[in-house]
């Protein structure tokens, strides 16, 4: 089948699907199907499950290598700045698998829908900010665009901070607001970054649905995307490339030890530094690479 059909036909189920693959679990084999460039561990509802220890080699990746590699591999859509953040010390970064969610401006008809589907799946409270963080689990980062309303657009406050917290141990990144600051200021490690601050409660929007496609600024996240923050924004890594970035930011880090360790003991200029390495220097750089514990190696020239 061509692609062009395949293509006609997701579109084609995912118009037909319920409602419940859109409020609840979406439907495992699109989320599979759209995130089938990763080929390891999943989550029983098909979100990408990018191990442990690439999420934690990947606390000291900036937005600057980030970018380089998913640049390379042709994703320049995945940085987005402009935030304001509670609890996001110098140094500290928020690291995270995405849980995805949209809500939209509230629509009677479409709004008394979702409800139904909800009851249906088993969702009693009628706060549908909840919905999403009882679907939280260990280092989630929840990820919601709420078309970025401020005033009635807080999409927590310090009940749910708490909640989170308890639940992932990690943040929020909100295309929205959030409420009760002074609150979420007390919860210690829990990581906001949100368009603006409003005493409002969220009122007048539907979620329209959970580990869905989103957007967030001029970024598209899917569900399983690795949430990176530094301190001039958020890079939003498809989970495939995840360890690709680990491993190309590493490199880029050990590279820049040990430049500057040479230029201090004055063995190389900054001209050598700066361009392209001599096979010596990449042979020098491999076995200093391999003292520091490190798996990283450079490639020699051909």
């Amino acid at each position: 089948m061509r692609s062009a059909q395949i293509a006609a036909m997701f579109v084609a189920v995912s118009l037909a699907a319920p409602l419940q693959a859109q409020i609840g679990l979406f439907n495992d084999e699109m989320r599979r199907a759209m995130t089938r460039e990763w080929k390891g561990e999943r989550f029983p509802d098909g979100r990408p499950k990018v191990p442990d220890a690439v999420l934690q080699r990947m606390k000291t990746v900036s937005a600057e290598e980030a970018w380089g590699t998913l640049r390379g591999a042709g994703y320049r859509l995945q940085f987005e700045p402009g935030w304001k953040t509670i609890n996001v010390a110098p140094g500290e970064r928020l690291v995270g698998r995405a849980v995805t969610a949209v809500f939209v401006p509230q629509r009677p008809d479409f709004n008394s829908y979702v409800i139904e589907m909800a009851k249906k799946e088993g969702k009693t409270s009628s706060a549908q900010n909840t919905w999403v963080i009882d679907g939280l689990v260990k280092d989630d980062v929840m990820v919601v665009d709420v078309f970025g309303k401020i005033k009635d657009g807080t999409i927590i406050g310090d009940n749910l901070a708490t909640m989170m917290m308890t639940r992932a141990g990690t943040g929020l990144v909100v295309n929205g607001g959030v409420r009760d600051v002074t609150g979420i200021m007390e919860i210690k490690g829990f990581k906001v970054f949100a368009r603006d601050f409003d005493p409002s409660a969220l009122a007048e929007t539907t979620l329209a649905g959970i580990n869905v496609p989103i957007r967030i600024g001029n970024a598209t996240v899917l569900p399983g995307d690795i949430v990176i923050s530094d301190p001039s924004g958020i890079t939003f890594v498809p989970a495939h490339l995840a360890e690709k970035v680990a491993d190309d930011s590493e490199l880029t880090q050990l590279r820049d030890r040990w430049g500057h360790q040479m230029l201090r003991e004055q063995k190389y200029n900054s001209g050598q530094i700066d361009t392209q390495w001599t096979p010596q220097m990449i042979e020098e750089f491999n076995k200093w690479a391999e003292a520091q514990g490190s798996k990283m190696r450079m490639k020699p020239r051909r």
